[in-house]
Order: structure tokens, then C-alpha cells, then sequence
């Protein structure tokens, strides 16, 4: 199943984890991986992903957390989680 972005959840997104990772939202790419370009660290993984689930009210599994490794990652697991259809 290919998920295509809402612009709206997906620059929600940005501001949940430029947030976390005491950045502005214009400093977060798409596609950088956070522990190399932003020094994040496994408890800010958590962080967010926590975030987004009271946001969302969704439920993650931990077992995502490794897959969220970029902006890009996140909204996936984010959508699959969700059941997001837009």
C-alpha cells in the first residue's frame, strides 16, 4: 500500500519533531537522518513518537521506533498506524 502525504499531518509532523529536537521547522529535511543531522538520541525517539500518538491518538509499537529515522519514516509509520487514506 503506497500512503501519499496530506501536507497538513505531514508539516504536523515537522513541528512535532523540529520541537523535540530543538530546531526550527525550516531546519528539518525530509529525508536526514536524525541521529546523524541532528544528534538525536534514542530517548528523543521516544520523545516523538509519544508526541504523536497523544496528537494523533494513535498507538505506536516500540518496535517502530527504529524505523523512524527521518521525517519521511515517521509519517509513514505514522499513517500505517493511523490507517491515514488521504
Amino acid at each position: 500500500m503506497e500512503i501519499t502525504k496530506s501536507s497538513q499531518r505531514f508539516n504536523e509532523l515537522r513541528e512535532i519533531v523540529a520541537e523535540v529536537l530543538e530546531l526550527e521547522p525550516g531546519e528539518i529535511t525530509d529525508s536526514a537522518d536524525f541521529r546523524e543531522q541532528y544528534q538525536a538520541d534514542s530517548i528523543r525517539g521516544i520523545e516523538i513518537l509519544s508526541r504523536i500518538e497523544k496528537k494523533y491518538r494513535i498507538e505506536i509499537p516500540q518496535s517502530e521506533l527504529p524505523r523512524m529515522g527521518n521525517l519521511n519514516a515517521v509519517y509513514e509509520v505514522a499513517a500505517r498506524c493511523a490507517g491515514w487514506r488521504e
